[in-house]
């Protein structure tokens, strides 16, 4: 029996992979379009396990991927939520400095929020305890723009369109081979095969593998690194009003331990940044030996673990020592007790690492053909989706047409 026929196959169920497939749909109607997701839920890595933030674009260097595609995609973002009916708010956080060493680095990232187009202001210490009256320190940014939304409920309605427009949504699917032919594709997924004129990979945590089947090599291998949290105890929870952020260490891609406020109500406490022994190991005693060994091989892992051993230790005793993740979220709120830190899930980012060393801190969309691989999305995948999703429907024309 021949395998269905389908114009695109989107791999991946995460919130970049919904995006990406809802837009495409948008841009050519009459294409029937696949999303395979291995898990039996969508959702369930990245997209459902991060801190619902609606980032700003603040961080980014201007003219990144990161910056253009945060931007667009925050408001783009907004306006789906809003027609959808999906909670979100717009509350606004702070980037304090908590130390006199920090204070240039928050005035280099207010001139970039401004090249960015990104609303803040410049705090001292007395208006910074106007927006956050328990939180400490020398001077801040106020940055309008950032939010928080249910991005798990955005995957959902997302699927939920894209079926309307005749999509299909297979889970517990996960692709096990994949056959270039000359006008074809063959995908081999674990519910069947599918015959189609396009490959799109959003496999987040497993694209470079992802792209591999494809007969591909990625110019970039995933690491895993685990992110922890803990949850403001109830009683507790009054501490932080909204988003309170430490200023970020340039040389690190990761914007430190924060304290969010998110949109169900709870106050999250993290994350940290620990490499992870499992791509999908989202407690600290779960072990793959094959990702741990695959990891541990690679020549970048090597000089990465070179230049930020002392950070990356630090990590590690932040994750085993509970005092040490408290004193960090001290240096921001100093009335936040051990008693009211309450253990949270935790997640895993899908971290694109190039073979000298250094992290990938932009969005990697390498395309070959009829493949495009999306080998590094990060945060802000999620507030950017829409934006990428759009981003590769406008590509996509030498092969589906106008």
């Amino acid at each position: 029996m021949d395998s269905p026929e389908c114009d695109v196959v989107v791999v991946g169920g995460g919130i970049v992979g919904l995006a990406t497939a809802y837009q495409i749909s948008r841009r050519y109607p009459e294409r029937d379009i696949v999303v395979l997701e291995k898990e039996k839920v969508l959702a369930q890595h990245q997209s459902g396990r991060n801190s619902g933030v609606l980032h700003s674009g603040i961080y980014y260097r201007p003219g990144s991927l990161k910056s253009i595609n945060c931007r667009e995609g925050r408001q783009e973002m907004l306006d789906f939520c809003r027609t959808h009916d999906i909670p979100h708010e717009v509350c606004g956080k702070v980037i304090v400095a908590t130390e006199e060493k920090e204070l240039s680095r928050l005035n280099e990232l207010f001139e970039r929020g401004v090249r960015n187009g990104v609303a803040c202001e410049k705090l001292d210490a007395d208006r910074l305890r106007d927006f956050e009256p328990n939180c400490h320190g020398l001077a801040a940014l106020h940055v309008q723009d950032a939010g928080i939304v249910d991005y798990r409920r955005v995957c959902f309605r997302l699927c939920e369109l894209l079926q309307e427009r005749g999509g299909v949504v297979q889970t517990a699917s996960q692709v096990i081979q994949v056959v270039a032919r000359e006008a074809e594709i063959v995908v081999e997924a674990t519910t069947g095969s599918w015959r189609t004129q396009l490959l799109i990979n959003c496999a987040g945590l497993q694209s470079d593998r992802v792209a591999r089947l494809c007969g591909q090599q990625p110019e970039v291998k995933i690491v895993p690194f685990r992110g922890e949290y803990f949850e403001l105890g109830e009683d507790a929870q009054h501490l932080c009003r909204n988003l309170i952020y430490p200023v970020p260490d340039p040389g690190f891609p990761f914007l430190g331990v924060h304290i969010t406020r998110t949109i169900h109500g709870t106050v999250e406490c993290g994350p940290n940044a620990v490499l992870a022994l499992a791509r999908e190991g989202y407690d600290k005693w779960q072990i793959n030996w094959s990702d741990v060994w695959e990891t541990l091989r690679y020549r970048g892992v090597h000089r990465l673990l070179a230049k930020h051993w002392s950070a990356g230790l630090e990590e590690v005793r932040r994750s085993f020592f509970q005092s040490v993740f408290l004193k960090s979220l001290q240096q921001l709120v100093p009335a936040v007790r051990s008693q009211d830190l309450v253990p949270a899930p935790a997640g895993v980012r899908a971290q694109a690492l190039r073979p000298d060393g250094t992290l990938a801190d932009d969005f990697v969309i390498q395309r070959e053909g009829r493949f495009i691989h999306v080998l590094n999305a990060p945060s802000p995948a999620a507030t950017s989706s829409l934006n990428i999703g759009g981003t590769i429907a406008n590509q996509l024309n030498d092969v589906l047409g106008s």
